[in-house]
């Protein structure tokens, strides 16, 4: 059984911070949450406060303040527009094709499933905010364990041991901000632990933190634990090669550059570390997640706790989102009935992609109900179908430990991904087997119950973008996906709401990336904003 890395014994460690990473992250205004303001030499007299350290980095994915769900240590801003898997949830999900949010007095809410957002949207300052805590946390922790420092302390051999896994992972915990910031806003303010707190960042464009991300994660390979020979929730080798499999998948976009023959090599280093397919697609998406068949194939998990670490984040909102107003089924999936009242519905072009031949499948969990498949009026949560892929129940009955707050896991990265960037890198001249390629697509499909295997022969570009919807929807995966296709601007596929318009219209090429928030342009001279905004 795979125990949670416990983030919420370390809940104070991000308040611990505050002060120390104020004057390196200005633009953040951090705001204090705990009684001590610096991380004081008295704080590592106990060896376990490396780990409780390095827990923070982490626990910067999953919480949003040290006081509960409602607090925030990201000054002005709420904790429901800054907690890192919801954002990403909704620039990358809620602003493409999959969902539609009802409560659009939501701050920035509208602005994003509409396409009309703007540089003042709070959620894109919550996510370029967040990500750059984590770069912040991730130099912090490694000014702190130099040779020098633990030399000082008398640190234990024993520790130091440990302390070389630890550095690896804020490295690449540290590489995975810069990824998403690569990915959503083209660049960032770059800081290591070697810059100095009180200067002032330089920004690095999509070129450079490629080149940094990926001589980073090949640089710390060594020093990382093997994949899934990790605690869970704790970042492995795979994680990293995870990382540099979507970069490469994607690098056409960001540097204008063909890797697929490095995607290749990086899907079968994952596939070759072990990991299986859970033995029911559901199983990634349940309350136990972290102890069922999942374990073989999420390769690493936002996690959620309705006890230790409640929060606001990715899995919450879609499980109490997703009770329909009519149905009122949230007892089936472990919240309070109502739930959140159908704030969360399909838009129609998801629902579109189960057709007939996947009327059975696993992987549909559409329902219907006798509601028109098109939302005219987003405000009408009586129309649209609804979704229940996320569940706060678990596995082999019961549900989670609490009725709003979940324990179900955000699974960021699966294997069944690997299969579906592996077929694709093939078919866009990576390399590797045909062969392979089409039983990763089967192997995903016979997962599902479904009959209607590939032969070699169909196995197509456009199949492989039906088939990770159908996969991978509502996981922070599908304006990547578009953008890659050449589908996400311009008006050769439309979904409703796309542009403003309620039957799509067509959206401008600088919509590939977001702007970057006035706020932190405020704070750095150095950035400047993205064309076209």
């Amino acid at each position: 059984m795979k125990t949670r890395f416990k983030i919420h014994k370390t809940l104070g460690i991000i308040g611990i911070f505050a002060a120390v990473l104020y004057s390196c992250t200005g633009d953040l205004d951090i705001t204090p949450k705990d009684d001590q303001t610096t991380l004081s030499e008295e704080l590592f007299k106990n060896e376990t406060a490396y780990k409780q350290v390095l827990a923070g980095i982490y626990a910067n994915l999953a919480l949003t303040g040290t006081d509960g769900a409602g607090s925030s240590n990201l000054k002005n801003i709420d904790p429901g527009t800054s907690q890192f898997g919801r954002v990403l949830l909704y620039v990358q999900s809620l602003s493409a094709d999959e969902m539609i949010w009802s409560y659009e007095n939501d701050p920035g809410a509208r602005e994003i499933q509409r396409n009309i957002w703007t540089a003042q949207n709070p959620l894109l300052l919550g996510m370029f905010s967040r990500a750059h805590l984590s770069i912040a946390l991730a130099n912090n922790f490694l000014r702190e364990t130099t040779d020098a420092k633990l030399d000082s302390r008398n640190v234990s051999a024993a520790t130091r041991t440990e302390i070389v896994t630890y550095r690896a992972e804020a490295r690449l915990m540290r590489a995975m901000a810069y990824y998403y910031m690569m990915d959503i806003f083209g660049k960032a303010n770059f800081t290591t632990e070697d810059d100095a707190l009180n200067s002032q960042p330089p920004v690095y464009d999509r070129a450079q933190l490629f080149t940094f991300i990926e001589t980073e994660l090949k640089d710390i390979d060594a020093d990382l634990v093997a994949p899934r020979q990790n605690q869970y929730g704790r970042a492995d080798k795979a994680v990293a090669y995870m990382i540099l499999a979507k970069m490469y998948l994607n690098a056409q976009v960001y540097i204008n550059e063909n890797k697929y023959t490095d995607c290749i090599t990086y899907c079968e280093k994952i596939i070759g570390g072990g990991y299986s397919l859970a033995t029911k697609y559901l199983d990634n998406f349940k309350a136990d997640n972290n102890t069922n068949s999942a374990t073989t194939e999420i390769i690493f998990p936002i996690i959620s706790d309705g006890l230790t670490t409640q929060n606001y984040g990715p899995t919450t909102v879609m499980i109490n989102g997703s009770v329909g107003s009519l149905e009122v089924n949230g007892s089936e999936v472990g919240v309070s009935a109502g739930g959140w009242g159908g704030a969360l519905r399909v838009r129609k072009q998801l629902a579109n992609v189960f057709g007939p031949a996947f009327a059975n499948d696993d992987r549909n969990t559409i329902i219907s109900n006798g509601r028109s498949i098109d939302i005219t009026d987003i405000s009408d949560k009586d129309s649209g179908y609804i979704l229940q892929k996320y569940s706060n129940a678990k596995s082999a009955g019961g549900f989670g430990s609490d009725q709003t707050f979940v324990d179900t896991d955000f699974p960021l990265f699966r294997l069944a991904d690997v299969y579906l960037m592996y077929a694709e890198a093939h078919l866009r001249g990576g390399g590797g087997s045909l062969t392979t390629a089409v039983g990763y697509i089967n192997a995903l499909r016979t997962r599902a119950k479904n009959t209607n295997t590939i032969g070699s022969g169909e196995l197509t570009l456009d199949l492989i973008l039906d088939e990770r919807a159908r996969e991978l929807h509502w996981e922070a995966h599908r304006r990547q996906d578009l953008i890659r296709f050449g589908k996400f601007t311009g008006g050769n596929y439309n979904w409703a709401w796309k542009g403003n318009g309620s039957n799509g219209i067509a959206l401008p090429a600088y919509f590939k990336l977001y702007p970057i928030p006035t706020a932190s342009m405020a704070a750095n001279p150095n950035l400047t904003q993205n064309p076209g905004y």
